[in-house]
């Protein structure tokens, strides 16, 4: 049993969004072989924890800005690299391939269940002395992130099973302060990711940011009409309306002299 193990686990979470930190100590809090839970908020203040206080545990977001989960790792050097759950909200061919390399990961948004159960297999390699994390992993990980440019599938709940949305159904996105509501025709998937994050890996050709809460896809614009200062009524075909914000008035002006 190593010396972590006798004394007590120090756990690091790392994620850039509170809620989503604030919810896995609480579940780390209840554990009484969790002695300490230290936060970092993004990559930098990860790798400065990793480094001086040498965690034994870290549940670890894969995508945050500036510094990404892999990033952290590979700056840390895989000598220093705990145990490490990853915590991501990729889609269905990323977690195979977290799956195939033994690698632990959380999908958000996940169940107390299943982080009981991702905690005892870490619980269970600290004492054996066992990390399945080396280079060879980081390099496949970190190649199947970064090569898919956009996001195609996500994974969203559906009452107690997760299912695999296409992007390409999905008709408009709302924000919903930590989270985003996936609106698919009649029906609505509220998915715990922020605004800013998700935009980044949609496909600009596809969707296109018309306020700062809501991200409409191209494809299902039926009429854009103008409104006062600047704004525009967009009509989907569905018959949703949704209207843009005045900063965003250039892009839509763009989309009009391209598309219409």
């Amino acid at each position: 049993m190593s010396s972590s193990a006798r004394t007590g686990i120090h756990a690091l979470v790392v994620d850039d969004e509170p809620l989503a930190r604030q919810g896995i100590r609480m579940m780390l809090d209840k554990d009484p072989d969790i002695t300490e839970v230290e936060e970092a908020r993004n990559g930098k203040q990860a790798l400065r924890a990793i480094l001086e206080r040498k965690p034994d545990l870290v549940f670890l977001d894969v995508q945050m800005p500036e510094m990404d989960g892999f990033e952290v790792l590979r700056k840390a050097g895989v000598a220093s690299v705990p145990v490490v759950v990853f915590v991501t909200a990729y889609d269905k061919y990323a977690i195979e391939a977290f799956e195939v390399h033994a690698v632990d990961y959380l999908l958000k948004p996940f169940t107390a269940q299943r982080m009981r159960q991702a905690l005892e297999r870490s619980k269970s390699r600290l004492r054996e002395g066992i990390s399945l994390l080396d280079s060879k992993v980081l390099a496949v990980l970190e190649q199947i992130t970064q090569g898919r440019d956009y996001l195609t599938r996500l994974a969203v709940k559906s009452g107690n099973a997760t299912m695999f949305l296409e992007m390409d159904s999905v008709d408009w996105i709302a924000a919903a302060e930590n989270y985003v509501e996936l609106h698919v025709g009649k029906t609505c998937h509220l998915v715990q990711v922020t605004m800013n994050r998700l935009l980044k890996r949609l496909d600009p050709v596809v969707f296109l940011r018309i306020h700062r809460s809501s991200i409409v896809n191209l494809k299902r614009i039926r009429k854009v009409q103008p409104s006062f200062h600047g704004e525009y009524i967009l009509t989907l075909h569905n018959g949703v309306q949704l209207r843009s914000g005045r900063t965003y008035h250039a892009s839509v002006r763009q989309l009009l002299s391209n598309v219409f």
